[in-house]
């Protein structure tokens, strides 16, 4: 299987987070690719550093204001006198009749959703590092032709809460939007399966107009946890994109036996869809030993997923998502890339 990394996104190292009114550690730090990267090793799975690539798709999922913000808010944020190491907003304003600020203090608080993403000095050239790892896996799926072909992207940050005009939970550019958007070039239709413990919401407010990209997520109910707004079964598509979005959240602490059961309910309305390839975005935090404990996924259910998505038969770029700074993590993406691998 190619796997792609870019060595350049350890240059983003965040610091702030905002954990229940206390300030605390950033948990998405470049040790998380550094435990993944064990987990490859030990499969014997040599990593490649992504080319520059086309990034049109990236234009193409996020509006043009946006882009422009990440690429320039931290110079700018550096010449308030006193002003602190990364661009972190104090405000948060309700959008929907309000006016777009010029002043980077008001943009900070209109494109990043909470405190979990600052930007700091190598924030943007980081993500375009992921998007970079995201499309170098497209294209290694799409030269493998008409089979059935793989490839993993160890993107960092991750990508599935940044919709098309603001940051969240971590993510600036939506990697697995992006990557299905450039599969869409190949493909009259995409779909994109998200099984991070947190709802693809980004991802799910991108494509949610569109009947040409289906857009699955299995994860905790979001009732009481993160991202509390979107991800609900409720949500299904609006207008030409109705019933192209399926949510399948699931109780806190639901096991193996209840998330693989989703999963397979994924995988048939996936069937029915009939895409030409897939994009799966794979989170390791529905984990029993995540320090949020939103599931209680264990470390073998992660190959019996693996086996069970590899059986679509669909061209599958997998992009890595969440799954937090743990012992935990080498173990679960051996075993998720180990079921796809087994014969």
């Amino acid at each position: 299987m190619p796997c792609f990394y870019a060595p350049r996104t350890e240059a983003h190292d965040p610091r702030f987070w905002m954990l229940r009114g206390v300030p605390a550690p950033n948990k998405e730090l470049p040790e998380r690719a550094a435990r993944l990267l064990a987990g490859l090793d030990r499969l014997g799975l040599t990593v490649q550093n992504p080319p520059d690539t086309d990034r049109a798709a990236m234009r193409e999922v996020h509006t043009d204001r946006y882009l422009r913000f990440l690429e320039t808010c931290w110079d700018e944020w550096q010449q308030f006198p006193g002003a602190g190491p990364e661009v972190v907003a104090n405000l948060h304003p309700q959008k929907a009749v309000q006016t777009y600020p010029q002043g980077v203090v008001g943009r900070a608080g209109w494109h990043l959703a909470d405190t979990a993403c600052p930007v700091g000095r190598h924030t943007w050239d980081a993500a375009l590092g992921g998007v970079d790892t995201a499309l170098a896996a497209v294209a290694a799926v799409a030269a493998v032709g008409g089979g059935a072909g793989a490839a993993y992207a160890l993107c960092r940050p991750p990508g599935h809460h940044a919709d098309a005009d603001s940051a969240a939970g971590h993510c600036f550019l939506n990697n697995s939007a992006i990557a299905a958007q450039a599969l869409r070039r190949r493909h009259d239709r995409v779909a994109v399966l998200d099984i991070d413990v947190h709802h693809g919401n980004g991802t799910q407010e991108i494509f949610y107009d569109r009947a040409d990209v289906l857009t699955v997520s299995v994860h905790a109910a979001p009732d009481h946890f993160y991202p509390f707004y979107l991800g609900h079964a409720a949500e299904t598509g609006r207008g030409p994109g109705r019933d192209a979005n399926l949510n399948l959240p699931l109780p806190q602490g639901s096991g193996d036996a209840v998330w693989l059961g989703a999963i397979d309910a994924a995988l048939d309305r996936i069937g029915r869809f009939a895409p030409g390839a897939m994009v799966l975005a794979l989170g390791l935090d529905a984990h029993e030993n995540d320090p949020l404990r939103g599931l209680a996924v264990t470390t073998p259910g992660f190959a019996h997923a693996a086996r069970r998505i590899r059986a679509a038969c669909l061209p599958t770029v997998i992009v890595q998502e969440g799954g937090y700074l743990s012992n935990d993590l080498t173990r679960n993406i051996e075993s998720f890339l180990r079921g796809w691998l087994d014969d």
